[in-house]
């Protein structure tokens, strides 16, 4: 009989031991983690950051402010995010600060924060933004009409027809696939309007 052996194919590779240099960084980090103060989102620790970052004023202090939010907390999940955020208001605010070139129009901050929408959450079309705050105010009816402009529905149109150029059917639900025909042959989508262009 002959005996059974195990194929070397499916035994568990040792990990090469960590080199001299991966066990220093993480010396490191454990001594970093010691030193840090542990936080939660509830604490509400974070609050006070945006108040700091809008008192940034130079690049010295905001790389101060953002060794602060970083390395000074152990962050969870929620707070990371005050962090970056934090950071990200602190280097607005040093930018617009600066004495040669800063000084930006609210319309100026308006682009900065539609250009960060786009290419931090990588958005690619025409977007809108919507408080819904504004709905206590008779005036602002008109954003929240459900209309929409020609050269909106031109791009959701041409969108539609290359998503059906360019997407294999097994890749995208067929649902969203009858979606993206009717946008093409013409039938705009959920009970929207096209608001004709004056002139």
């Amino acid at each position: 009989m002959v005996e059974e052996t195990e194929n070397e194919d499916t035994l568990p590779c040792e990990p090469d031991p960590p080199t001299e240099e991966e066990l220093a960084q993480q010396k490191e980090f454990e001594a970093a983690y010691e030193k840090a103060q542990t936080i939660a989102e509830e604490d509400g620790t974070h609050e006070a950051w945006y108040a700091e970052a809008a008192k940034v004023r130079t690049t010295e202090e905001l790389v101060k402010f953002i060794e602060h939010v970083v390395h000074d907390y152990n962050h969870d999940y929620g707070t990371i995010c005050h962090a970056v955020t934090a950071a990200a208001i602190a280097a607005a605010w040093t930018v617009n600060r600066d004495p040669r070139q800063g000084g930006i129009t609210g319309f100026q901050a308006g682009c900065i924060m539609w250009e960060f929408i786009r290419r931090w959450m990588q958005k690619e079309g025409p977007l809108m933004l919507r408080s819904y705050k504004d709905m206590l105010y008779p005036q602002y009816d008109h954003r929240f009409d459900t209309v929409i402009s020609e050269e909106i529905w031109e791009y959701l149109q041409q969108a539609a027809k290359d998503n059906l150029e360019n997407t294999k059917e097994e890749h995208a639900a067929s649902n969203v696939i009858e979606h993206w025909k009717s946008i093409a042959a013409g039938k705009v989508p959920f009970g929207y309007t096209v608001k004709k262009t004056m002139g």
